[in-house]
């Protein structure tokens, strides 16, 4: 993954949580790419698929979440759920778990499905688009981003369903704003190696969107976000992420942060939904799930820096948490087979 820009909470002040979003990214190794230049004129209605076929390269990746650029015009964007949402030129459209949604704009047109129309692109892996009645164009660049997140782990989860960013003045808007136009600059020019740099600008992108994202959030909101947010809740958890393997108790966790074990179960139950221990449990699964993923490291050794005085204790926490074995979760992740999906917990 690139390295993420200095924006929100990108510095290592403690009482802000240091940059505990960065460090959470690190943990999911995100990557990503574009898949789709869309010519869409009115009126037009479009229906993208919550499954791709094999033609694609979201087909056979584990958790994706896709992103729309819209270039020109507006269109109206609808998700399963019947939530509705109007995007227009220069938004940015995030959907953290990649589903069935819709767009459309003008009157009278039939519903179609984006994957009778696609058709290959100048570049490898990527498709276009050209559909409508020949009216007013929106024109769209679509990516993905896949990480290695469990699905208990709090990213992707704490996201609303359709996260729409529109361009301001402010400084986080021009560096999307410089971002979205290189990416589109890179798709319609398909020059050979595009592929590459593009797959970067999708993860700057998301990291980016992610942090003006969470800067926004009200004090009230609730999450991952939030907490990042949160004076008593960022200590903690920066003090978890920095030394993981350490016997974290509420009443060590409580002395870091300069407050009671009350206060601070009472802030994590309200702002996270989970006492601060399942939290501690959370974040060494996490770093537990990758480091078998990508290295060779044994069990045992991972269950050691990850804060557990046996292989069997740390074997009995991954499965109570993930619903699979470590072992089951290594050969699933090592042979890129699909593995059953971890239990979701809060």
């Amino acid at each position: 993954m690139i390295e993420t820009p200095p924006s929100f909470a990108a510095t290592p002040d403690i009482d802000r949580g240091g940059d505990l979003l960065a460090d959470m990214l690190r943990s999911i190794r995100l990557s990503g790419s574009v898949f789709l230049n869309a010519s869409l004129t009115e009126p037009f209605g479009l229906i993208s698929p919550k499954h791709f076929d094999e033609r694609t390269p979201m087909a056979h990746l584990r958790h994706v979440s896709i992103f729309h650029l819209i270039a020109a015009g507006e269109c109206t964007v609808e998700l399963a759920s019947g939530e509705r949402g109007t995007i227009a030129a220069g938004d940015v459209l995030l959907m953290p778990f990649a589903d069935t949604h819709r767009f459309y704009s003008g009157d009278g047109a039939e519903l179609c499905s984006a994957m009778e129309l696609v058709r290959a692109g100048p570049l490898s892996g990527m498709w276009t688009i050209e559909h409508g009645g020949g009216g007013r164009e929106t024109r769209m660049v679509c990516g993905f981003i896949e990480s290695s997140e469990l699905l208990h782990s709090p990213v992707f989860r704490t996201l609303p369903p359709m996260l729409i960013d529109r361009a301001g003045d402010d400084k986080v808007s021009a560096v999307l704003a410089t971002t979205v136009r290189e990416i589109l600059s890179l798709t319609e020019d398909a020059t050979p190696g595009s592929e590459i740099m593009l797959g970067r600008l999708m993860e700057l992108l998301f990291v980016e969107v992610l942090r003006r994202y969470a800067a926004g959030l009200p004090p009230s909101a609730h999450g991952w976000f939030a907490a990042l947010n949160d004076p008593v809740l960022g200590r903690a958890m920066w003090h978890v992420h920095g030394n993981p393997g350490h016997r974290w108790t509420v009443d060590d966790l409580a002395r870091e942060c300069g407050t009671s074990r009350t206060v601070l179960a009472e802030r994590f139950n309200e702002v996270l939904g989970q006492a601060p221990i399942e939290y501690v449990t959370s974040w060494r699964m996490q770093l537990a799930a990758e480091r078998m993923r990508t290295g060779a490291d044994s069990l045992a050794v991972i269950a050691s820096d990850v804060g557990y005085d046996s292989e069997a204790a740390f074997n009995r926490a991954f499965k109570r948490v993930t619903g699979i074995a470590p072992g089951r979760w290594r050969d699933g992740a090592k042979s890129a087979k699909p593995y059953p999906a971890p239990m979701r917990r809060g």
